[in-house]
């Protein structure tokens, strides 16, 4: 707990340093990023309590790509997501489960990372559930080696008293059983419910993916699941038929060619950020949604601008992800580092042009 709190404790001193250095000039001249836009995150950031569920899956990973493999390293969807929000929200509560053959040093991590793990179950002579793949040169598509479930198959969450009434709630891509299960345990509903999902379940379960996208108000998925749950090519009719089935706002990623974002009539596209190096995709779409969900708990606001910036924070985390294999690229990130990375997408995205008559 000391640990956790120092950790804390830093992100505040340091946002508070570069808070007083963006005063003194419109734009700091170490990072370049309009003082306006920044000033006013920090502020949410260091006043904001709101709470963070995430629920998903900690787990082991071994992955090959054209650049390298690993052997077994941390992984799991609520893995990253916590990661990636933890830079952002200071309350994340973890619901997930684990084998006794899970680190507890991997654990003790995620805690100094201000990540709350008290519901994060621990089954003794148990395995972690274990994913292999193999990447492609292209980086986009990739081979299942070896998917074991392990404790993950028979996963029955329980939302700790301490965890109830959440401002937020991620829902990391389970069995849409399982998201029913957590929704149906919590108390009060939370603020904004916020989903991510696959094909994989749209084959199988899709009666009750159904279910719990009519009571979530974000939904995370990308281009292919996309064009596969609504039966329509067009992202853009995609998205209407989508949000007929009940989330208010559809995220569809697009892997290095950015993401939309759709509300109503709205519809917002954020470019991904071109990288010199792409190490290890795995785990990008859930720390864009750590990320995304992280800043919102942030603000506490709920509306289609701050989703807007929520999904370029979002994308920063990712493009961070891919940098190093697995989670190592996150656990040691600098705010300096994520506002330079911040404001790249903001030159990435930003155009003067004057139109005369």
């Amino acid at each position: 707990m000391e640990a956790c709190w120092f950790f804390r404790a830093a992100k505040i001193i340091h946002s508070t340093f570069l808070q007083i250095n963006f005063h003194k000039k419109s734009r700091d001249l170490r990072t370049g990023f309009p003082a306006p836009f920044f000033i006013a995150f920090l502020q949410h950031q260091i006043s904001s309590t709101m709470s963070l569920l995430v629920i998903g899956s900690v787990a082991f990973d071994a992955i090959e790509t054209p650049f390298g493999k690993t052997d077994k390293i941390i992984g799991g969807a609520a893995t990253y997501i916590s990661m990636a929000a933890s830079y952002f929200a200071d309350r994340i509560n973890l619901v997930s489960v684990v084998g006794g053959d899970f680190p507890v040093a991997d654990i003790n991590r995620m805690e100094n990372m201000g990540v709350n793990t008290k519901g994060l179950q621990i089954k003794d002579g148990e395995k972690s559930f274990f994913w292999s793949g193999r990447y492609h040169n292209d980086m986009n598509s990739r081979d299942t080696l070896v998917t074991e479930l392990n404790v993950l198959g028979y996963f029955d969450p329980v939302i700790p008293e301490e965890y109830q009434n959440c401002d937020y709630l991620m829902l990391g891509n389970l069995s849409p059983d399982v998201q029913l299960k957590v929704m149906e345990r919590i108390h009060n509903r939370p603020k904004l419910v916020a989903m991510d999902t696959m094909n994989f379940w749209m084959d199988v379960a899709l009666d009750d993916l159904k279910k719990a996208m009519k009571k979530v108000d974000v939904l995370i998925i990308n281009d292919e699941e996309a064009r596969q749950l609504s039966g329509e090519y067009s992202l853009v009719k995609a998205s209407r038929v989508i949000r007929d089935m009940g989330p208010r706002y559809l995220i569809i990623k697009k892997g290095e060619h950015g993401a939309l974002l759709f509300y109503e009539e709205n519809v917002y596209f954020a470019p991904a950020l071109p990288l010199e190096d792409v190490f290890d995709p795995t785990g990008a779409g859930d720390t864009f949604a750590g990320g995304f969900v992280g800043y919102l708990a942030s603000q506490d606001r709920v509306d289609f601008e701050h989703m807007k910036r929520g999904v370029i924070f979002g994308s920063a985390m990712a493009s961070f992800c891919v940098e190093k294999f697995g989670t190592e690229r996150l656990q040691d990130l600098q705010m300096d580092e994520i506002l330079h990375r911040i404001n790249a997408f903001i030159d990435l995205t930003q155009v003067d042009i004057s139109l005369t008559s």
